[in-house]
């Protein structure tokens, strides 16, 4: 760690609005003073925004008003001044056809908001899935003092003296039905134990990864990731940020200070031992491209390919994020890095201190739930990233959520040209698949889709569920929740809807998964590879207009993150023009 904190006092860049006694300084602070503020609160000291992605149309996140309250309280009493103001808040249960698709709207409207208001540093107010990774990109691109706090998880669902995992159950369930071992009332009956407290999901899905990867990151206090959101001691947490970001900024701590590249591959190796999302991959990718930090995904595989999955949490194990609390949370998972030597222990946290300062002295109260190394779940965890001609720029797969005896297989691929053509498909009886093929799924990539949805998770044929198989090969370009489990591989590049390898497989053609070799091949001659791909032309056509069309003409293929090609890098806090 190496961080001089600025001299205090000085002038804050918020004064550019409020300091003065000029026409326009009067103007922004006459006007701010209809809320009943007194005068005194723009005498220099730091302007805190609370950037809040509070909506009822975002569940996960319907909660966030009373803990951004939290947040002013500690930012008054650390003798700041807190501002709170909405950003878009893509909301993963509701937005069609894709959260992802909003991502990159989200992290703008927090770019321009930082940028475009008198603000001196902030806090970000996260929860679901994508709110995390858009308000941690826009916050990286004008590098004022910022730290996240994130919503929680909600509590244990329980149904008939089982846990109920968020989105995990609801896949289980759905296979269920299909093949005939439960009834749609229990299903209907199963719905009102799944949700039963605000908060994220309770599983190791997408927003508990990301709440794990922004506390990884050192972007939020240590312990922030598993306090479920219900619990006081989620309060404590909001009100210690809203204090904390004051000094933040009198110390001039900003995301370039945190987010180094060894902030980066903790993460990665954090994501590993916790059984992470694959959406942390895209998400990570894209932060770090904000950041200007050179990460790829042979990063991921190289960092995360020996790291033990030791979260006994599901979808790749048996508990919920209530029992991860318990047990200590991230930091012990921090703490087991550091004592392999797989942390870097110098890397700064937004605390001031550093990554092991903060972890080194906790406990693990619960050892099935964060287990030994020589229990672990999987002996090689993170991601692995496969490649060959069928994914020259890379796929992924997630090891600890995949079926052992299907790492090594080769298949007859059944394929399905969209979402559409896998609908109409999967159910008919006479269609040729068991469990030995490979389904593959095509053009559900950021442009295919749009947005890159999370259907890489494919259920399986019914007849082929009857017969008690839970698992098989699953190839798309698209995404899949974090929630889900199975042999599945996402994220191919170049994706199908720009012409990549996957848009060019045909039905019968035979499939090679290698995942210890980290290959995926498909078998055909090279020379009948190169004439399929000039022959290729585009189903999917650029939307008229709107952000649809914005979204598809300049959003980058998944293995650079899916970032806009115009967001990559920052663009700076620099106080724009007058107004008046």
């Amino acid at each position: 760690m190496s961080f001089t904190p600025a001299p205090w006092p000085r002038k804050l860049r918020s004064q550019e609005w409020y300091g003065g006694d000029s026409r326009d300084h009067i103007y922004h602070r006459s006007w701010m003073k209809n809320q009943g503020l007194p005068a005194d609160l723009f005498d220099g000291r730091p302007v805190i925004g609370i950037c809040n992605t509070w909506s009822e149309l975002t569940p996960c996140n319907a909660h966030l008003r009373d803990l951004a309250q939290r947040v002013k309280n500690g930012v008054y009493e650390a003798g700041g001044l807190p501002l709170e103001f909405p950003v878009f808040s893509p909301g993963e249960s509701s937005l069609r056809p894709s959260a992802m698709m909003y991502r990159n709207l989200a992290a703008m409207d927090v770019e321009e908001a930082l940028r475009a208001n008198p603000l001196d540093g902030v806090v970000l107010m996260v929860g679901c899935d994508k709110t995390t990774p858009a308000l941690l990109m826009g916050a990286a691109s004008v590098d004022i003092p910022a730290i996240a706090v994130t919503g929680g998880p909600m509590l244990n669902g329980w149904f008939r003296g089982e846990r109920v995992g968020s989105g995990t159950a609801l896949w289980q369930m759905s296979e269920a039905i299909k093949a005939g071992e439960m009834t749609r009332e229990e299903f209907l009956e199963a719905e009102q134990a799944m949700s039963r407290s605000p908060g994220s999901c309770n599983t190791m899905g997408t927003a508990s990864t990301m709440a794990s990867m922004a506390e990884a990151l050192g972007m939020a206090l240590s312990g922030n990731a598993a306090i479920p959101a219900v619990d006081s001691r989620r309060r404590v947490m909001a009100q210690m940020t809203g204090r904390r970001i004051v000094q933040m900024v009198k110390d001039d701590l900003k995301p370039s200070d945190v987010l180094t590249r060894q902030a980066f591959e903790n993460a990665i190796r954090a994501n590993g031992a916790i059984g992470g999302s694959t959406n942390a991959v895209i998400h990570l990718l894209a932060l770090a491209g904000r950041a200007g930090v050179d990460l790829t995904l042979d990063d991921w595989d190289r960092l995360g390919r020996d790291i033990p999955t030791i979260v006994n949490l599901m979808p790749s194990g048996k508990y919920l994020m209530e029992e991860f609390f318990y047990a200590g949370g991230l930091p012990v998972v921090l703490k087991r890095l550091g004592e392999a030597g797989l942390l870097h222990r110098d890397a700064l946290t937004v605390s001031g201190e550093t990554a092991w300062e903060q972890v080194k002295d906790v406990t693990n109260w619960n050892e099935d739930v964060i287990v030994p190394v020589e229990r672990a779940l999987t002996a090689s965890g993170g991601i692995a990233v496969l490649k060959g001609n069928l994914a020259p720029k890379g796929a992924v797969l997630k090891p600890s959520a995949a079926s052992p005896h299907l790492m090594k297989h080769r298949g007859r691929a059944v394929v399905f040209e969209d979402i559409d053509h896998y609908k109409a498909r999967i159910a008919d009886e006479a269609l040729d698949i068991d469990e030995t093929c490979v389904m593959v799924l095509k053009n559900c990539g950021p442009k295919g889709y749009p947005g890159m949805a999370e259907v890489g998770n494919m259920g399986l044929p019914p007849k082929v569920l009857r017969k008690g198989i839970k698992d098989m090969i699953r190839i798309s370009d698209a995404r899949m929740s974090g929630t889900a489990y199975g042999t599945v591989i996402l994220h191919v590049t170049p994706e199908a809807a720009v012409g990549g390898p996957l848009s060019v497989v045909r039905e019968g053609d035979m499939i090679e998964v290698d995942v210890e070799a980290r290959r995926l091949h498909l078998d055909i001659p090279e020379a009948e590879l190169e004439a399929r791909l000039a022959g290729w032309t585009p189903i999917v056509l650029p939307p008229g207009g709107g952000y649809a069309r914005l979204f598809h003409t300049h959003v980058q293929g998944a293995d650079t993150g899916a970032d806009f090609d115009f967001l990559v890098g920052q663009r700076g806090k620099a106080v724009p023009r007058d107004s008046h």
